[in-house]
C-alpha cells in the first residue's frame, strides 16, 4: 500500500520572516571577507619569520611530531594529513604543494623540508604525498628553536580545540633569505632569495649602528643570490627595489663555450631562477623551426644527478657561438626578468618594505625572542633553585625530618608541620616529601650546592641580559653569527654592472684591431680585458665586489695562459674576455664573467695566475703546499692543456708567477708562520716535466700558505712591499673566522737561504694556532672578503713577529697596485702578476 505524504502543519502563531538584502551590499561584504581571509591566511607572509600560514603550520607541526634531522623519514600523507586535521582548513593540495616547495633546493635557499623520493624538478612535479617521505632539515629547528620557552604568542585554530603559533621564533632571517612569492586579492608579492651570511653581516651590522644607511647595509648585501645561481645583469634595479620595495633585475644563465667533438659548443650549468630545462629546449626547438635561430646543429640535456645541469647546445661550423649565445639570451628564457614586489604583513597590515625596514622587522622580533625566552629561562630557574634551598634544608636537619614525617599521620600533615617547622613553602615541603633516600648521601648535598650554584649564576645572566638593552643586542647578534656559521653557504650568483658582452666581438670576431691590452683575472674568478692605460691606473685592485690579482700584457686576438692549483696551464684567447669600459672608475672586474665559463677546471682546481705564453725569457716560479719551488723553462705546446710540474701526492700549487728579470724575491709563508724569501736565481730552471726542489723547511704538521714574487733591488731591500697575515683557529669553518691580521713592511724580515726555516712573522694570542690567511707583495694592499666587500686593513707596523689586531670579516684575497705589477709607466709592460693566496 502507498504512503501518501502529509505536509507539517504550522502552529497557529507562527509567522513568516524575510529579511531583504540589496544584492550590492551582500556582494560587496562577501567578497571583502574573502579578500581579509586570502590575504591574511593564505597569500602573504609575516614579515618576522617571513612565512604564510600553511608553511608555519607544517614545521609546527612537524616539530610537534619530533621529525627533527637526526629521525627517520615519514611519508609525506601523514604529515599532511596532520597538519589538515589539527591546523589548516583548507584541502590536503595547498599543504603537500608547500610542503613539496621547502623541500626543493631550487626553489629555496635554505630548504627547511628534507625531502626522500621524487619531489620534482623545474619542469615536472612531484610524486604523490603517499609514494614521498619528509623530516626537517637541520635549518627548520632555527625556526622553531625555543618554541617552547613562551618566546611567541599562541592563538586558537580553526575550531577553537587546539592552539597554533601566531609566528615562529625564526632564528633565520627567512623573508629576505628564502623570499616568497603569492597572488592575494588586489595585491601580490615577489621577494628574491638572498645569500644568509650577507645578510647576517648586514643585521650585525645594524645592531651595532642602527642609523646605518642603505648604502652602508649593500656593502655586506650587493644583491639577491638565487638558489640556481646564474647571472643577475644590472644592478640599478636592485637598488631601487631595496630602498622603495619595488624593482626589476634580468637574471642570465651560466654558459661556457667548449669544443665538442669537432664543433664549438655552449655548455649551460645554470638557469635563471625558476626556469627550468625543458622551458628553453622548447623555445630554442620553436625559434629553429621559425628559422629565428640559426647555427644551432645540435641540443641535448645531459643533466644528472652527478654533474648537475648540463644543457648543450651544438654549433655549426662557420657560425660563431659567442653570437649565437647573444642571440640565445634575446630570444630564449636563458635571459629572464625578476620583478620584486616586497610585500609583506607588519602588525597584521601589507606594507610595501625596502631592505632596511625588513632587517629592522626581524630584528625586533628576535629582540621580543630573546627577551621573552630570558624571561622564561630565569623563571623556570628560579623555581627550581627555590626548591633546591628547601632540599638543601631538609638535608641539613635530615633526623628531624624524618621523625617529623614518621610522627605525621598523613602526607597533608606531614606537608603542613614540615612548613610550620622549617619555614619552608608548600612545593618546597612537598618535593621533601617526594624525595628519594638516595638523596641523602653526603655526595648527593654536593651535587645539590653544585646545582644551586650554578642556577644563580644563569639567573644573574639572564638578569644581565634583561636589565640591559646593550647585552640583549649582543645575545641577538652572537646567535646570528651562530646560524650564519652553521647554515651559511658561499655565493652562487655572479652580479654584474652589465652584460660584459663585446658586440664588436660577437659580431664579427675576426675583424677586431690585434691591439694590445690587458688580461685581468679578479679574487671571486672574473677575468676581462682593457685596452685602457686609465683602467690600470696607479691605485687599481680595490673595487666594490672584486681586487685584480693577476694582470698581463697580450693583444686582443693573442692568448695567455691560467696557472691552476694542479700544475696546469690552461690556454685562454684573449678575444673570448669580456671588454671593460675604457674609464678608471671601473678597475673591479663587474663586467668579468666568471673564468669556469672560459676554462674546464677538474673538481676543487683553482686558478691562481695569469701568464703569458712566451717562448723566451725567465719562465714561471711555482710554490706548492708541501714547501717545493720550481723554476720552469718557457715552454708552449700546441694543446689546449699541460703540466708544468710533478707533483707529489697530497700536494698543490698554492702560488705561481711569472718571472720577468729571473732576479726577483720569492716568498713563502707557512700556517705556523714561518717566512722564507730568497732570491730567485737560487732556483736552477727546469723543463716542464720536473718536480722542483725544496723551497722552505718545513716542520711537522705544517703546510705553505702562501707563495709569490715580487721585484726589488736586492733580496734584503723590499722597498715599498708589505707582508699581510692573519691568524685564527685551526677548528674553525675556513671562511667563517675573520681572525686578527697584522701588516708589516717586508724589509723587516732577513733573506736566508733555499731550503732553511725561514723568520717567524707572526705571534699567535690565546685561542689562535695558525695563519689563515697569508700574502705579501708590493702595497698598499687591498683586501677584500669572500662576498666581494672590501676589508680594511690595519696601518703597517714594524713588529715582524707581532700579533695581529681583530678584523670585521675573513680576508678571502689580497693585491697591490696594478700598475706595479705591470712595470707602471704609460703603456702596456712586462708581467708580474702577483700570486693569490692558498
Amino acid at each position: 500500500m502507498a504512503r501518501r505524504s502529509k505536509t507539517p502543519e504550522l502552529p497557529d502563531d507562527f509567522e513568516e520572516h524575510i529579511l531583504d538584502t540589496d544584492i550590492q551590499q551582500e556582494m560587496e561584504s562577501s567578497f571583502l571577507e574573502y579578500a581579509y581571509s586570502v590575504i591574511y591566511s593564505r597569500a602573504l607572509p609575516d614579515a618576522r619569520d617571513g612565512l604564510k600560514p600553511v608553511q608555519r603550520r607544517i614545521l609546527y607541526t612537524m616539530n610537534d611530531m619530533r621529525l627533527l634531522p637526526d629521525r627517520g623519514h615519514v611519508k609525506s600523507a601523514r604529515v599532511v594529513g596532520e597538519v589538515m586535521g589539527r591546523l589548516h582548513p583548507h584541502g590536503d593540495s595547498a599543504i603537500y604543494d608547500a610542503m613539496v616547495r621547502m623541500a626543493q633546493p631550487w626553489s629555496m635557499r635554505v630548504p627547511f623540508i628534507d625531502g626522500h623520493g621524487n619531489f620534482g624538478s623545474p619542469d615536472d612535479s612531484p610524486a604523490a604525498m603517499r609514494y614521498t617521505e619528509a623530516r626537517m632539515a637541520p635549518a627548520a629547528v632555527a625556526m622553531t628553536g625555543s618554541i617552547d620557552e613562551d618566546t611567541v604568542d599562541f592563538r586558537p585554530n580553526y575550531d577553537s580545540r587546539e592552539l597554533e603559533p601566531s609566528v615562529l621564533p625564526a632564528a633565520i632571517p627567512n623573508l629576505v633569505v628564502n623570499g616568497t612569492t603569492g597572488i592575494a586579492v588586489g595585491m601580490a608579492t615577489n621577494m628574491a632569495p638572498h645569500n644568509l651570511v650577507e645578510v647576517v653581516q648586514a643585521l650585525r651590522h645594524l645592531i651595532k649602528s642602527p642609523r646605518a644607511t642603505l648604502e652602508d647595509l649593500m656593502r655586506f648585501i650587493p644583491g639577491p643570490d638565487l638558489p640556481t645561481g646564474g647571472k643577475i645583469v644590472g644592478l640599478s634595479g636592485i637598488r631601487d627595489a631595496y630602498e622603495t620595495g619595488r624593482g626589476v633585475f634580468k637574471m642570465r644563465a651560466t654558459a661556457r663555450i667548449e669544443t665538442i667533438g669537432r664543433r664549438k659548443g655552449i655548455v649551460v650549468t645554470e638557469l635563471p631562477y625558476g626556469v627550468g630545462t625543458e622551458k628553453v629546449m622548447d623555445r630554442i626547438k620553436t625559434q629553429v623551426q621559425a628559422k629565428k635561430l640559426l647555427g644551432i646543429a645540435d641540443l641535448k640535456d645531459l643533466t644528472d644527478r652527478e654533474n648537475g645541469l648540463q644543457l648543450v647546445i651544438e654549433v655549426k661550423n662557420g657560425f660563431h657561438p659567442e653570437a649565437l649565445l647573444e642571440q640565445l639570451y634575446k630570444q630564449t628564457p636563458m635571459e629572464d626578468s625578476f620583478g620584486v614586489n616586497n610585500v609583506a604583513l607588519v602588525d597584521g597590515q601589507p606594507r610595501t618594505m625596502g631592505l632596511k625596514e625588513m632587517l629592522e622587522v626581524f630584528l625586533e622580533h628576535r629582540f621580543t625572542v630573546v627577551r621573552r625566552r630570558s624571561v622564561f629561562r630565569r623563571g623556570k630557574a628560579a623555581d627550581r633553585l627555590h626548591l633546591l634551598e628547601g632540599l638543601l634544608i631538609a638535608i641539613l636537619d635530615i633526623d628531624e625530618v624524618i621523625a617529623l614525617i614518621r610522627g605525621s599521620d598523613s602526607a597533608e600533615q606531614a606537608r603542613t608541620r614540615l612548613m610550620q617547622v622549617f619555614d619552608l613553602s608548600e612545593p618546597q615541603a612537598a618535593y621533601i616529601l617526594e624525595m628519594q633516600l638516595r638523596r641523602l648521601t653526603r655526595f648527593s648535598k654536593l651535587e645539590v650546592e653544585k646545582e644551586a650554584e650554578d642556577l644563580r649564576r644563569t639567573i644573574e645572566e639572564l638578569d644581565a641580559i634583561l636589565g640591559d638593552e646593550a647585552q640583549l643586542r649582543r645575545v641577538v647578534s652572537d646567535e646570528l653569527a651562530e646560524v650564519a656559521k652553521t647554515y651559511g653557504t658561499p655565493r652562487r650568483t655572479v652580479l654584474l654592472e652589465s652584460s660584459g658582452s663585446d658586440p664588436k666581438a660577437a659580431a664579427s670576431p675576426l675583424e677586431v684591431a690585434d691591439d694590445p691590452c690587458f688580461a685581468f683575472l679578479g679574487a671571486s674568478g672574473r677575468v676581462a680585458r682593457t685596452n685602457s692605460d686609465e683602467a690600470v691606473g696607479t691605485g687599481g685592485g680595490r673595487a666594490n665586489h672584486d681586487v685584480i690579482v693577476s694582470a698581463v700584457r697580450t693583444t686582443v686576438r693573442g692568448e695567455v695562459g691560467v696557472l691552476t692549483s694542479r700544475g696546469r696551464v690552461l690556454r685562454l684567447g684573449v678575444l673570448d674576455l669580456p671588454a671593460l669600459p675604457a674609464s678608471a672608475n671601473d678597475p673591479n672586474l663587474q663586467g668579468g664573467l666568471p673564468l669556469q665559463e672560459m676554462v674546464a677546471l677538474e673538481g676543487d682546481e683553482r686558478a691562481l695566475a695569469l701568464c703569458s705564453l712566451a717562448t723566451e725569457g725567465p719562465g714561471l716560479a711555482l710554490g706548492t703546499r708541501q714547501g717545493v719551488v720550481k723554476r720552469v723553462n718557457p715552454e708552449v705546446l700546441n694543446r689546449d692543456d699541460w703540466e708544468v710540474i710533478r707533483l707529489a701526492d697530497g700536494d698543490e700549487v698554492v702560488g705561481a708567477v711569472e718571472l720577468t728579470t729571473g732576479e726577483e724575491t720569492l716568498c713563502f709563508v707557512t700556517a705556523e708562520a714561518q717566512l722564507l724569501q730568497f732570491g730567485a736565481d737560487a732556483v736552477r730552471p727546469q723543463g716542464r716535466t720536473g718536480g722542483g726542489v725544496a723551497g722552505i723547511r718545513l716542520a711537522a704538521g705544517d703546510r705553505v700558505v702562501f707563495f709569490g714574487a715580487f721585484e726589488t733591488s736586492d733580496p734584503g731591500d723590499a722597498g715599498d712591499a708589505v707582508l699581510v697575515t692573519a691568524s685564527g683557529s685551526s677548528t674553525a669553518l675556513p671562511g667563517t673566522e675573520a681572525g686578527a691580521v697584522k701588516v708589516t713592511p717586508f724589509s723587516e724580515y732577513p733573506p736566508k737561504g733555499r731550503a732553511t726555516g725561514g723568520v717567524r712573522c707572526h705571534r699567535f694570542l690565546k685561542g689562535e694556532d695558525t695563519l689563515v690567511f697569508a700574502w705579501a707583495g708590493v702595497g698598499p694592499a687591498r683586501a677584500t672578503s669572500d662576498s666581494g666587500t672590501p676589508v680594511e686593513l690595519p696601518d703597517a707596523t714594524g713588529r715582524r713577529d707581532g700579533s695581529g689586531v681583530p678584523t670585521s670579516q675573513p680576508i678571502a684575497a689580497c693585491a697591490g697596485p696594478v700598475a706595479a705589477r705591470l712595470g707602471g709607466g704609460d703603456g702596456p709592460a712586462d708581467p708580474a702578476p702577483d700570486a693569490v693566496e692558498g
